[in-house]
């Protein structure tokens, strides 16, 4: 269990069931949105394979899309400052090869 934080309730427990724990590996990210929500398609690409098969959906408010971003901005600063900057695979200012990664937007 969580401790209590100094002054406030104690802090929420992550779960994770045994379903979910092992994850799912994604190399692709389709984005859409409309008004309420951020829809976020993960897939994974495989050689010789016209179709990309979604592994998770993940459905969002916008405002949960932001935190989500400021999460991951500084979580990779954070292993950017660890391990190295991670390179960019592309050539400067191009897109990746193939359908685009951060998907399309409604």
């Amino acid at each position: 269990m969580s401790e209590p934080t100094k002054g406030g309730p104690p802090a929420p427990t992550l779960t994770v069931s045994p379903e979910l724990a092992l994850g799912q590996y994604a190399n692709f990210v389709s984005i859409a949105h409309n008004f309420a929500e951020v829809l976020l398609d993960f897939g994974r690409t495989l050689p010789n394979r016209a179709d990309i098969p979604v592994v998770a959906r993940v459905i969002m408010t916008p405002f949960q899309a932001k935190q989500l971003l400021r999460a991951l901005s500084h979580n990779l600063q954070i292993y950017e400052r660890n391990f190295g900057a991670i390179p960019d695979p592309t050539p400067q200012g191009s897109p990746p090869p193939g359908p685009s990664p951060a998907g399309d937007s409604n």
